[in-house]
């Protein structure tokens, strides 16, 4: 059975430095996961929020630029690329045939959509209802669970901010003839002014978020351990070297001194501890010496006295 007590004084040492170490792995390791874990988290938001201004702005061009230029053909021929949100879910496709935004996604999720593509899921609903509960709502990020996988999402919300918005999504009788020849007229329509309608949403697999995290983690845990290992490695050899090696000496010379060698002596130069405890046997030893001298000439003067009787 392990007991303490049976080790050596380096063993019970290292035991310690080891058991620092370790606690000192698991605190920093923790610490040092939600620090990473964050930072990936905001490296992930702002490339997604670049990318949500840039849809944006895509949207921008498209109601002002696009839409107005074929305006006339609106009225028999629908032209989804005349929709801004339709131009931002192509747009953002394209930018995904690039590696880098490849494992991102986007969706223009809404309550009453045109486009059944776009409808918001028991999630996205929730994310809405919540933007619609506030005065001034902002972008909202976290993470869900889906079918497919842990997700890392962002959203801001689409509010109606422009009447052209409602040439289309106002009343089911003023929207263009071809719109509703292709989507009908239950859902899309009775928009208002001012009224959250739905939210921009760009999400990620979780795990594109916290691999990079990971990484770093595993490589600063990496340098951790093997700068303690060194400080371990090069803590033993100090400790052998100037006290467990003297200590050893200092019992070696004990011994020969208990079986009654009392010319042996010890030397340590140090002025440290082990020092001072060396200086403090050499003085035992000397009294030791000195005291087995007086009762030697006492034993010796005994036997002169008992004989000269």
């Amino acid at each position: 059975m392990f007991k303490l007590k049976d080790l050596k004084l380096g063993q019970k040492f290292t035991l310690l430095l080891v058991l620092i170490f370790l606690s000192g792995i698991v605190a920093s390791g923790a610490a040092l996961s939600s620090t990473l874990n964050y930072g990936a988290q905001v490296q992930v938001t702002t490339k997604a929020l670049m990318l949500m201004e840039t849809m944006n702005s895509v949207r921008e061009y498209t109601n002002s630029e696009v839409k107005p230029e074929l305006t006339a053909r609106l009225a028999t021929e629908f032209l989804p690329e005349t929709v801004p949100s339709y131009s931002a879910r192509e747009v953002f496709e394209t930018f995904r045939s690039s590696p880098l935004y490849s494992d991102f996604f986007y969706k223009e999720a809404t309550l009453n959509p045109t486009n059944p593509r776009d409808q918001a899921d028991a999630f996205e609903t929730r994310i809405i209802e919540g933007f619609r509960a506030q005065s001034n709502p902002k972008e909202v990020n976290g993470f869900r669970s889906t079918p497919s996988g842990e997700l890392f999402y962002i959203a801001r919300p689409i509010q109606i901010v422009e009447q052209s918005c409602l040439e289309c999504h106002g009343l089911a009788s003023a929207a263009p003839a071809s719109l509703v020849d292709r989507y009908g007229s239950e859902h899309g329509f009775d928009w208002q002014m001012d009224e959250i309608v739905g939210a921009q949403v760009i999400s990620v697999p979780a795990s594109t978020v916290l691999s990079s995290a990971r990484k770093s983690l595993l490589l600063i845990l990496g340098i951790f351990v093997a700068v303690f290992a060194i400080a371990i490695f090069l803590v033993n050899i100090w400790l052998q070297r100037y006290v467990v090696r003297p200590l050893n000496r200092m019992a070696m010379v004990a011994e020969a001194v208990s079986t009654g060698d009392t010319d042996a002596e010890f030397t340590q130069s140090s002025k440290d501890e082990v020092g001072q405890l060396a200086q403090s046997f050499n003085r035992m030893r000397l009294s030791l010496q000195m005291a087995m001298q007086r009762l030697e000439r006492y034993r010796s003067g005994r036997r002169s006295s008992g004989s000269s009787k």
